[in-house]
């Protein structure tokens, strides 16, 4: 992704609005919108706004997770596929 061939000043977002929404959406690649000269907003899709969302929970999680081992607070694995078992045989 290179922002930097995708710059459009807001009037030609203003003025082109369809067709940005159409070759976004076509291939998937981010829009810089500046103002005045200095950049304002990034337009992308729905997919990609998603997807990036989605890869930011992920990673939110695995980060979280990473955090709770170096604290200390995890569990052996064969310890809990013991206690799975145990409550299998209750």
């Amino acid at each position: 992704m290179k922002l930097a061939t995708h710059v459009r000043p807001i009037s030609y977002l203003k003025s082109h609005a369809a067709e940005i929404a159409r070759d976004i959406t076509e291939t998937g690649e981010p829009m810089l919108i500046t103002q005045n000269g200095e950049a304002r907003l990034i337009v992308v899709d729905v997919c990609t706004w998603e997807q990036k969302e989605q890869t930011m929970a992920l990673l939110k999680m695995l980060a979280l997770g990473k955090r709770d081992m170096e604290q200390g607070r995890f569990r052996n694995a064969e310890d809990v596929f013991m206690d799975l078992d145990e409550e299998d045989l209750t």
